[in-house]
C-alpha cells in the first residue's frame, strides 16, 4: 500500500479560480489586468530606437539655446546701469553694474521719442497688414488657377525671384525707379512735366516701404497657401462643377475655406511680430527721408544701444517690445480659438 507524503515546509498549489462561463461557452468577466506599466517603453529603450532622431535634432536645439534663449538673461541689463568698462569681460560687468531698478523705464515712457517710434510702428503694420497681408492668398489663388503647369512654374520662378534680393539691392531698384533721377522722372521732364522724387517724400514713405515689402516678400509668402491648397481634394471641385457651381463659387465655398486655417494661424503670427516692420530696410532710407518718417522701434532700440552706447535703455525698450509682441499673439491665438480655428497651439 502507498502512501503520498507532502514534504515539509512546502505548501500546496492552490487552483485558480475559474472564470465564470455564460451558457454559450463565452468567458464572463473582467480580462486579467497586467501591470500598471505594461507595454511602456524605458527610457533607454526609446533613447536607443530614436538615437539618429536626437542626433539630427541636436545641432537646431543647440543653436536655439546659444542664439535665442541664453541672450535673454542679458534682459537684467534694463534692471541696471550697465557699464561695459568695468571689466574686460562684458558678461562679468552685468555683476559689477549697479542696479537701479525701473528707472530705464521711466526714462522710457518719457521720452517722446520713443512714443513717436511706437506711432510710426504701429501705421507700418497697419499699412502692411491690409495691403500686404491679402496678397500672397490673392497670388496663391491667382497661380491655383492656371491650368497649364509650365506657365505656373515660369510665374512661380519670376514671383519668388525678389525674396532673395538684399535690402540693399531693393532699395538701390526702387531708387532709380522712383528717385529723383530714376526712370519715371527722367521720363516726366523729357516730355515737359516736372520730375518728383518718391524716395526723399516723408509723406509717402510708408506707403513706398509697404509697396517695397510686397515686392520682395510677397511671391515666397505664396508657398504656405499653394502647399495648403494642394490638399483639397479635386473630387470636390469636379462635384461643385458637376453642380453648376461657377469658378467664383467654387473658389468662395471650397478653395477659401481650405485656406481658412492657414491664414488664421499666419494672422497671429503677424499680429504677433507687429513691433517688428523691417529694420535693414528702414535703416538704410534713415537719411534720405529723416528720422521722424523713418524711426520705428528696432531703428530706436539699435540708435541708442549701438549708436549713443546706452546699453541699459535700448535693453529696456528692447525687453518692452518683446513683452507686448507676447501679449499680442496670446490674444490673437485666443480670438483664433473664439472663432474655431486652432491657432499657434491648441486649447
Amino acid at each position: 500500500m502507498s502512501h503520498s507524503t507532502v514534504p515539509r515546509n512546502t505548501t500546496e498549489a492552490k487552483t485558480p479560480a475559474k472564470t465564470p462561463v455564460a451558457p454559450g461557452g463565452a468567458a464572463v468577466g473582467p480580462p486579467p489586468r497586467g501591470p500598471k506599466n505594461a507595454g511602456k517603453l524605458s527610457l533607454k529603450i526609446r533613447f536607443k530606437r530614436d538615437r539618429l532622431l536626437i542626433l539630427m535634432t541636436a545641432p537646431v536645439v543647440l543653436l536655439l539655446l546659444v542664439f535665442n534663449y541664453i541672450p535673454i538673461l542679458g534682459n537684467v541689463v534694463a534692471f541696471q546701469d550697465y557699464d561695459p568698462y568695468l571689466s574686460d569681460n562684458g558678461f562679468v560687468a552685468m555683476f559689477q553694474s549697479p542696479w537701479i531698478g525701473f528707472e530705464q523705464f521711466q526714462r522710457i515712457f518719457a521720452d517722446s521719442a520713443f512714443w513717436h517710434a511706437v506711432q510710426n510702428t504701429l501705421v507700418l503694420f497697419s499699412l502692411q497688414l491690409v495691403l500686404y497681408f491679402p496678397i500672397p492668398i490673392l497670388l496663391a489663388l491667382l497661380i491655383n488657377s492656371v491650368v497649364r503647369p509650365r506657365v505656373r512654374a515660369v510665374a512661380q520662378a519670376v514671383m519668388y525671384l525678389p525674396h532673395f534680393f538684399s535690402w540693399v539691392l531693393v532699395v538701390t531698384v526702387f531708387m532709380q525707379i522712383f528717385g529723383g533721377a530714376g526712370i519715371l522722372a527722367q521720363t516726366l521732364r523729357q516730355h515737359g512735366y516736372e520730375g518728383f522724387d518718391l524716395m526723399t517724400n516723408p509723406e509717402v514713405f510708408k506707403y513706398l516701404v509697404t509697396a517695397q515689402s510686397v515686392w520682395k516678400d510677397a511671391g515666397w509668402g505664396i508657398i504656405v497657401f499653394l502647399a495648403a491648397l494642394s490638399s483639397v481634394p479635386s473630387d470636390l471641385y469636379e462635384a461643385a462643377a458637376m453642380d453648376g457651381a461657377t469658378r467664383w463659387r467654387r473658389m468662395w465655398h471650397i478653395t477659401l475655406p481650405a485656406l481658412r486655417p492657414v491664414i488664421a494661424l499666419l494672422l497671429v503670427l503677424r499680429v504677433g511680430d507687429a513691433l517688428t516692420v523691417g529694420f535693414e530696410q528702414l535703416l538704410l532710407q534713415r537719411q534720405a527721408v529723416g528720422v521722424n518718417a523713418s524711426d520705428v522701434l528696432d531703428t530706436y532700440v539699435w540708435w541708442n544701444g549701438i549708436r549713443n552706447q546706452d546699453f541699459s535703455y535700448a535693453a529696456a525698450a528692447g525687453l518692452i517690445k518683446g513683452v507686448v509682441g507676447l501679449a499680442l499673439v496670446l490674444i490673437a491665438n485666443k480670438v483664433a480659438h473664439l472663432m474655431g480655428e486652432q491657432g499657434v497651439y491648441k486649447k
